[in-house]
């Protein structure tokens, strides 16, 4: 009888499996650890939006035009009939409105003594008012998504900031971070299917053009036919064509991801140390920390984002078949 100790699997004869458990295991715990540091960063950051001095846009008197704002704040003070809305900033009632209130990236403030006579929407701020019930119209509704303000109204007053991430320690731990969850995520997928992700590799190697092809067509099918569901579509198969476009994505995420991953890391491994021995390993870290190092990028990380999308769901979408796409030879 053989016993196994603890030492033993530490030794270089360990099997595959357990050497794979034995990375994985390391792995989280540097992951675990990058979080927890992150996290330390982001409590030391002084919070950023509480104290910014802004244009505010105040309508007197009566208008019978909407009131509006983008990248600043509305005031009423006086009368106004057509509604008030303002992208990237508040809308503080302090006097009448007789249309609807809306604000995205920010908050709808109804001052004590003022009157709201339609709906109210907001998304990502609040809705407060001053008075212990409201001065409301009967039988119009308040929708609220609440969360996210201050990006939201970071992004609609500066747009460009979109594809121009501002780089700090705590964006650096972050990019750190994704790289350590795609690497696990990369790991655990091509343990459970090796076979389908050397096919892939195989696959996206020889007729990379074509499954780009089949992304964008599947791409645009996705995009198109998600809505036209929606709209002419019965309830039953809204739901089920919903359903089968998020497990295509999903998919693709996954499965395509890890195979763009993991073909690049292969690359790599070849042009960095074409003299050493290869390991799914480190050609999977290579892939991960070289794709999300490229996201990273200014300007060009939407770019490198829809080749990803694309490439992935092409993947995906071809995923069953295996290599046979080459054009028959001439007898």
């Amino acid at each position: 009888m053989t016993i196994t100790t603890t030492a033993d699997l530490l030794l270089p004869q360990a099997r595959p499996d357990q050497v794979l458990l034995r990375v994985v295991a390391r792995t989280s715990l540097l992951f675990v650890w990058v979080f927890v540091a992150v996290m330390a960063i982001y409590a030391q950051t002084p919070a950023t939006g509480t104290a910014v001095s802004e244009t505010t846009y105040v309508v007197e008197g009566v208008s019978d035009t909407m009131a509006y704002g983008v990248g600043r704040s509305v005031r009423v003070a006086g009368t106004v009939k057509d509604g008030a809305i303002s992208l990237g900033g508040d809308v503080i009632v302090a006097g009448r409105v007789d249309g609807d209130v809306a604000a995205i990236g920010g908050s709808v403030i109804q001052l004590k003594g003022a009157s709201i006579g339609g709906d109210v929407m907001v998304v990502g701020g609040t809705y407060r008012h001053d008075d212990a019930v409201p001065n409301r119209s009967p039988g119009k509704s308040t929708i609220l998504y609440a969360g996210y303000e201050q990006e939201l109204r970071n992004l609609i007053r500066n747009p460009a900031g979109m594809v121009s991430p501002r780089w700090s320690t705590t964006y650096i731990g972050l990019r750190i971070l994704a790289v350590l969850f795609w690497f696990v995520i990369s790991l655990v997928v091509t343990a459970i299917i090796p076979e389908t992700i050397s096919r892939g590799i195989a696959r996206l190697q020889l007729t990379m053009g074509r499954v780009a092809i089949i992304g964008v067509v599947g791409a645009v099918f996705i995009g198109a036919g998600i809505p036209f569901s929606l709209h002419y579509l019965p309830t039953p198969l809204n739901v089920l064509v919903g359903l089968l476009a998020f497990t295509l994505i999903l998919v693709a995420a996954l499965f395509g991801r890890v195979v763009v991953y993991a073909a690049t890391g292969r690359w790599l491994q070849r042009k960095l140390f074409p003299s050493g021995a290869n390991s799914e390993t480190v050609a999977l870290l290579l892939g991960t920390a070289f794709w999300i190092a490229l996201a990273s990028l200014p300007y060009i990380w939407p770019l490198v984002f829809s080749v990803l999308i694309v490439t992935s769901l092409g993947l995906a979408l071809t995923a069953r078949y295996r290599i046979s796409w080459k054009p028959a030879k001439a007898s």
